[in-house]
């Protein structure tokens, strides 16, 4: 959502960044200080020190900024001119950095904040004093370079939370120990899906458990979009620079691409579809009744992502994207864009997915004229409001070449994310020269909406793997079902089921490991498979199974066919249980 910085919280927290600053000082006098900005959830202040601290000195900054809030001290705005500021500042060459950049944007005054003896170059605003900040924590200590660059120096970002009251602070700090435990980082190499090298940064190994969800997800979107008339395609991933320069990505995009040489001639990796997908619209002839014209496709893509953003599968540089390019006449924009929004609803909904939508309008740097971006930007609010849907505008926030619509999802413990992506396009269409005939014979250029729903599904992986916890949905559960013989005597027993669920295509595993049946339940638990099928003698003489279903749910008993039906039953209806 967008997100006012000037809400009461975000001053609380910009106010207790302020104090966090002031208090590092005090016990590190040597501290060269950089920003200190709120975030979503809390604040951060970027520091050099002198010496390195550890986690273990958050306790000592903690009291003495507890001490610093107890003395209700104000916040003094004032403003100088930008030679006093150089002087107030002259040991701090970050707060220099920024008055610098203050005096080339034409500033001839900047304004300070002091609190008690602490002066910080700051906008505001803040709280009156110290006592309105709330309740805070700190809650961890990580490198960032400075302004996010690689080419600058790495500091120490300290990050704190701060809420009005301390209730609101204990229910957020529970939400921080759910997320902890969640941690697709974590969870995924526990349950076997990914991992990562050193030799491939923000690149994933899919290992084969973690693939079977991949591809029964991207198996869904498959079947889902060919009886929607989509028509999937594949494009080289290496292409010549001249591609990207005719598509305007090469002025627009080309710092996050990797690029290599070969005979003279520049390559780069692919970082997007669009420009692939014009080039198989332009191979034949088209006319208006080839349109819509959808194509879809799921290859990979590289964007050279600074390795200080990488973040597990949230922010990686090799990812595959559920993507679209439809090709439309300006008289089928709005229809298909309602299609769009049921086939976003279908996916969603399947994942007890929430979500909302984020407009994005033009750009400060963009490509054609304003009256066609006026345009699109307003049939894009109409269809907004026609989708009952909650939504909000963040303004300039539009692709260079057309208006967007993002798709912001809540997952299970309430939190956003940005995933897929509905973009108008005028623009690169009219770049590539690709026209149709008309109705009436002439020749007309398509607009193009460029559409992904899953977003990355890298992305989504992460994002799902926390919001189910790793206990996957039954039809994409990498296994299914495990068969936990009591002893070696079922072994053979257990064998049997195995064969007949494995033909009825289920994913199922034989535990014949000589542990104990409560040691092989508890493995089967913590891998959050959906079924455990415990075999005895009893189970033998009933041509049964005893069934446990994830969380300790006790089904009993089942003859094995009845299993089947039931388990094949929760697969067909793509069961969430």
């Amino acid at each position: 959502m967008n997100k006012d910085k000037n809400s009461h919280l975000d001053i609380l927290r910009h106010s207790c960044s302020h104090v966090l600053a002031s208090a590092v000082v005090k016990l590190y006098p040597q501290t060269k200080l950089a920003i200190g900005p709120s975030i979503e959830n809390g604040f951060y202040y970027d520091f050099e020190f002198a010496k390195p601290i550890e986690e273990k000195d958050l306790e000592k900054i903690s009291g003495l900024m507890k001490k610093i809030i107890g003395e209700k001290l104000s916040f003094d705005k004032k403003e100088i001119s930008i030679e006093e500021a150089k002087k107030i500042f002259k040991d701090q060459p970050y707060k220099l950095e920024l008055i610098e950049d203050l005096a080339k944007e034409g500033h001839k005054k900047v304004s300070l904040y002091q609190t008690g003896d602490f002066v910080d170059l700051c906008a505001g605003p803040h709280t009156e004093d110290t006592k309105d900040i709330g309740a805070f924590q700190l809650l961890s200590l990580a490198g960032a370079y400075w302004r996010g660059s690689e080419k600058n120096k790495m500091l120490t970002r300290i990050y704190g939370t701060c809420f009005e009251s301390e209730k609101e602070l204990k229910e957020h700090l529970d939400l921080l120990v759910e997320i902890k435990k969640r941690d697709h980082r974590k969870l995924g190499p526990q349950l076997e899906l990914f991992l990562f090298h050193e030799t491939a940064p923000g690149m994933p190994y899919w290992l084969p458990k973690g693939l079977i969800i991949l591809n029964e997800l991207v198996s869904f979107w498959r079947q889902e979009h060919q009886q929607r008339g989509y028509q999937e395609i594949k494009s080289p991933l290496l292409n010549k620079k001249e591609l990207y320069v005719k598509s305007g990505h090469w002025d627009h995009y080309q710092e996050h691409m990797f690029l290599t040489k070969s005979e003279d001639e520049v390559y780069a990796l692919k970082p997007m579809n669009c420009p692939n997908a014009m080039v198989v619209f332009a191979s034949k002839i088209r006319s208006y009744r080839d349109l819509p014209l959808r194509l879809s496709d799921t290859d990979t893509l590289h964007r050279n992502e600074l390795s200080g953003t990488l973040n597990g599968l949230l922010r990686v540089r090799e990812f595959a994207q559920d993507d679209a390019h439809i090709f439309v006449t300006e008289e089928q924009v709005k229809s298909e864009y309602q299609e769009i929004l049921k086939i976003t609803e279908l996916f969603y909904s399947i994942f007890d997915l929430g979500y909302s939508f984020r407009l994005g309008t033009r750009p400060e740097k963009f490509m054609g004229d304003q009256k066609s971006w006026d345009k699109a930007e307003a049939e894009l609010k109409e269809i907004l409001e026609k989708s009952n849907k909650p939504y909000t505008v963040l303004e300039g926030d539009g692709a260079f070449y057309g208006p967007k619509i993002d798709i912001l999802m809540k997952d299970s413990l309430g939190r956003e994310w940005q995933m897929g992506t509905i973009q108008l396009d005028f623009q690169i269409p009219k770049k590539f020269g690709i026209k149709y005939t008309d109705k009436d014979g002439q020749e007309k250029t398509p607009v193009v909406i460029h559409r992904v729903i899953y977003g990355s599904l890298e992305r989504f992986m992460g994002i799902l793997i926390e919001h189910v916890a790793g206990a996957f949905p039954v039809w994409i559960s990498p296994v299914q079902a495990t068969i936990i013989p009591i002893t070696e005597k079922q072994n053979e027993y257990g064998q049997e089921i195995l064969g007949k669920l494995s033909q009825a295509g289920i994913r199922v595993e034989l535990d014949d490991r000589g542990e104990t049946t409560s040691a092989k339940i508890r493995d089967a638990e913590l891998q959050k498979i959906p079924y455990l099928l415990v075999v005895g003698d009893k189970e033998i003489a009933q041509k049964a199974v005893n069934v446990r279903q994830r969380g300790e749910k006790v089904l009993g008993l089942m003859k094995t066919e009845d299993f089947i039906k039931k388990i094949k039953d929760d697969i067909d209806k793509k069961s969430q249980f």
